[in-house]
């Protein structure tokens, strides 16, 4: 049995005649009377009196009358209140984006980005920058802000900013005796602590790049999954983090933040759309970016 089929037997008791009802229906009159047949077939009762005009129910048929009606109002209801909800729900916008980046301008930059799309909800999901690639391409997200620089053909890219590197390093820590830049050659001997371990690549890799550049050999490193972590282990001495400046504004009693000296100590804030996503809220999302970081905007960034 099909909501179809109650709707058309509906029809005929509140029309009083099959002519009738199959006009208001907009059908013709023998399908109509085969739906009705069919669902006296399936129900093993016939649902009119055959041969009374205007049409007259059986006892059968006003049971199904009775029962009928109020389940077609609450279909038509359910879908009044989706196709209400539909009109009155806000677009979403959302936007994949590391932990770190959130530490610096980028509040700036979706106050903008709301300023120019009032009716849109942005929705942050914290998630690395392999992550907002596949995100983006599945739809679970609308535009993501990494520091990786990861080529995929369904995705572009836009270096929105170069990011200054520092050095965290524990209190006691002969490194947190000065307050000026420190040379990165200054970390040979010390114990690096790198973040996200997992999955690859990751900032971790973009670190020991950088390392690697400025012909930097740690005297050891270790590998955890999250940055809070590497600042938990710098606190209690157990090594020093290189993490972008924005996460300075997170002090810690136990932690000195000094800027890094060296080639290439910066970390890109990377902005990542679809390639064919050429709507109104992602224009609006890459200016908003635009406009946060003008100075560096105005550089090519990687396409």
């Amino acid at each position: 049995m099909e909501i179809r089929h109650l709707r058309y037997f509906l029809a005929v008791v509140e029309m009083r005649g099959f002519t009738r009802a199959a006009d208001h229906l907009g059908v013709s009159q023998p399908p109509l009377s085969r739906q009705i047949r069919d669902l006296e077939i399936e129900l093993g009762v016939d649902l009119f009196e055959r041969g009374t005009r205007p049409v007259q129910l059986t006892e059968a048929g006003r049971l199904l009358f009775e029962q009928a009606a109020p389940v077609v109002a609450a279909v038509d209801q359910i879908k009044s209140t989706i196709k209400r909800w539909k009109q009155a729900r806000r677009p979403r916008f959302a936007v994949g984006v590391v932990g770190s980046i959130l530490h610096g301008d980028m509040p700036a930059m979706i106050r903008r980005f709301r300023a120019a799309m009032p009716d849109v909800e942005v929705e942050l999901i914290e998630m690395i920058t392999l992550e907002q690639v596949a995100a983006l391409k599945t739809g679970r997200i609308d535009a993501g802000l990494g520091r990786v620089r990861i080529d995929d053909p369904a995705i572009v890219r836009e270096v929105l900013f170069e990011e200054p590197l520092m050095v965290a390093v524990p209190i006691d820590s002969a490194l947190a005796a000065d307050a000026g830049p420190l040379p990165i050659a200054a970390l040979e001997a010390e114990r690096v602590i790198l973040y996200p371990s997992q999955p690859r690549p990751s900032y971790a890799d973009q670190v020991l790049g950088l390392l690697a550049r400025n012909a930097v050999v740690p005297a050891a490193s270790r590998e955890v999954r999250e940055v809070q972590t590497a600042l938990g282990l710098v606190a209690v001495g157990d090594g020093v983090a290189i993490v972008p400046e924005a996460l300075s504004q997170t002090r810690h009693g136990n932690i000195v933040y000094r800027q890094l000296q060296g080639q290439g100590v910066v970390s890109p804030v990377i902005l990542s759309l679809r390639a064919s996503d050429s709507s109104a809220a992602a224009r609006a999302f890459r200016d908003a970016g635009r406009d946060t970081w003008p100075a560096s905007a105005a550089a090519p960034g990687p396409s």
